[in-house]
């Protein structure tokens, strides 16, 4: 299909805003089919923003990320162990759950899952668990006080991301606070560990388009995708580190309520 300026900005905002967030990125994918008719993107423009979404997270944390890799090498080469350097195995950790799920169970959860029932009811229920952790979780620990079992606990929770509506971001913050992390340690533990998570994904929709008849997008257009999508990404974790210590995570609760309503409400009218 051929994407008009709307189109393009729409969907590139849609992805840069939901990747971070804990709202949900296919509960709002899915709304420009349902109520504008529109067509899929294609696997081109998705590799597009999902690349405009790494490149931000990239970007914002590239002190921590330098950090963190130089750490981890001196540590595999000279066996010098360190905070950063744990904190890196543990990414690495919590990423092998969802990496395992995605490899196995991708194009199982591809067809069976992605439909407005599950997207609805999967939104408001990890919605309400995320509202749970939040007034439960004591909120007194930092990434230093993590340790392998949280680590693998966040990320069996990212694993269970795949399903639709879940919201990556959104149920690993809710595993963390689980784990007593405060909030802000949360959230930037869920934005590290998006760092492989969306590299991987990347890589899988490159390699299905080398596969399959792409849509033909100019160059120009993707490239402006990429950095709206970069730029929104970016504001995102800025802001929401910076506020969410003292917002909480109950507008994003209610948004996800309201929107799961609004869901079913367009299935049963459908």
């Amino acid at each position: 299909m051929e994407l008009d300026f709307l189109q393009v900005s729409f969907l590139a905002i849609i992805q840069g805003l939901t990747e971070f967030l804990p709202i949900s990125s296919s509960a709002h994918l899915i709304l420009p089919s349902l109520l504008l008719g529109w067509n899929d993107q294609g696997l081109t423009f998705d590799v597009a923003v999902h690349l405009g979404t790494l490149l931000a997270v990239l970007i914002y944390f590239r002190i921590e990320i330098r950090r963190l890799a130089v750490a981890l090498s001196r540590h595999v080469v000279t066996g010098n162990n360190s905070a950063d350097a744990q904190l890196a195995w543990l990414i690495i950790i919590a990423t092998v759950p969802a990496a395992i799920g995605g490899f196995l169970l991708n194009d199982l959860i591809e067809e069976a899952a992605r439909s407005l029932p599950v997207i609805a009811a999967t939104s408001l229920l990890f919605a309400l668990l995320l509202f749970w952790a939040d007034r439960t979780g004591l909120k007194k620990r930092n990434l230093s006080d993590l340790n392998w079992k949280h680590a693998l606990f966040i990320g069996v929770a990212q694993a269970v991301a795949l399903i639709p509506g879940t919201s990556r971001s959104g149920i690993t913050m809710t595993a963390a606070l689980f784990c007593q992390l405060s909030r802000e340690a949360s959230a930037k533990f869920s934005f590290l560990l998006a760092i492989p998570i969306i590299f991987g994904s990347g890589l899988f929709r490159a390699s299905k388009f080398a596969t399959q008849a792409g849509h033909s997008i100019e160059l120009l257009t993707l490239l402006y995708a990429t950095l709206l999508s970069a730029l929104i990404a970016f504001s995102c974790i800025h802001y929401f580190l910076r506020l969410i210590d003292r917002i909480g995570f109950v507008p994003f609760v209610v948004y996800r309520v309201v929107l799961s309503l609004f869901l079913i409400a367009l299935y049963v009218r459908a």
